[in-house]
């Protein structure tokens, strides 16, 4: 008797064709995130590679020979490194909890339709879009009145409003159905008891986006403590690795000196890829956090008219 051979079914194929866009959809995806991650992965390889065979190789998905010399020279002095990222991540906690409180609030107020002063107080935010009142000012205004030269709170205070993060926060707040506000009223809840039971909860991706550029924000700024820090251990992460990098190229562009100050070589190209990948943990850990409400949240682009 002669075998039966399998043939395939009529569900079998039906599966396929109705199965076969999405799979070469998520194929396509797959190609894109590997290409995404290789930069990544050189960066890494880079940091990890001897100086000499990084500029005669060239940039690889391997190091063509290991090395830990960007390392030691970096973290010549551990404990700064680690005061610095206790700065970098005091500094970007409170500024980002205090920022989305402070930028919410001011949000509500401007999509609030029966706010008697949301006009005037909208140009007042967006002309600071536009304007400021200059460095030498600024400069003059934070250490000689404020006295806020040498403390946390400098690094703080000037990123705790950003005119564009309260625009975007106003445009989702208006498209909150005003029902809830109008219902909560009528029940007897106060402002604040609308502001923190009803908007809050209800504008989770809208706080968790802003949250996370606030967090960039203050991760990756060097400017302000390169202009209101002086003591060293009030350096933030960034601006330690810039003061580092800065006196690596110092060091490379005079051997002499470099031989009279340190014993270490300077392995410039490997220092920049050593710091890019001490940077950049946490950000990278608090977007993996935060990323489910991301692609929710990017929609909050465009600016609703009144």
């Amino acid at each position: 008797m002669a075998a039966a051979i399998p043939v395939k079914t009529h569900h079998q194929r039906s599966w396929l064709s109705r199965h076969f866009w999405q799979l070469l959809l998520h194929f396509a995806l797959l190609v894109i995130t590997v290409l995404f991650l290789i930069p990544l992965v050189v960066v890494v390889s880079a940091s990890f590679t001897d100086e000499i065979a990084l500029t005669r190789n060239g940039y690889g998905l391997w190091p063509s020979q290991f090395s830990l010399d960007a390392y030691n020279y970096i973290l010549l002095d551990p404990s700064q490194i680690l005061r610095s990222y206790g700065v970098t991540i005091s500094v970007t906690v409170i500024g980002t909890v205090l920022g989305l409180i402070v930028m919410s609030l001011l949000a509500y107020a401007l999509a609030r339709q029966d706010f008697t002063w949301r006009r005037p107080l909208a140009f007042f935010v967006f002309f600071t879009m536009l304007f400021n009142g200059g460095l030498v000012p600024t400069y003059i205004l934070v250490t000689q009145y404020l006295k806020l030269r040498d403390t946390l709170w400098v690094l703080i205070l000037p990123y705790l409003v950003v005119p564009w993060f309260v625009f975007l926060l106003r445009t989702y707040f208006l498209t909150l159905p005003k029902e809830f506000i109008e219902s909560a009223k009528i029940d007897g809840a106060n402002e604040w008891q609308i502001y923190l039971n009803i908007i809050l909860p209800l504008s989770t991706p809208a706080l968790a986006t802003i949250g996370l550029f606030c967090i960039l924000m203050f991760w990756n700024d060097w400017w302000l403590a390169l202009l209101y820090i002086n003591e060293q251990r009030l350096y933030p992460l960034q601006y330690l690795l810039f003061a580092i990098l800065r006196n690596a190229e110092f060091l490379s562009a005079n051997s002499a000196a470099s031989a009279m100050l340190t014993s270490v070589k300077v392995p410039l190209q490997t220092i920049r890829m050593a710091m890019a990948v001490i940077a950049i943990g946490p950000v990278a850990i608090a977007f993996l956090a935060l990323q489910r409400y991301f692609v929710r949240g990017i929609t909050l682009g465009g600016i609703k008219g009144e």
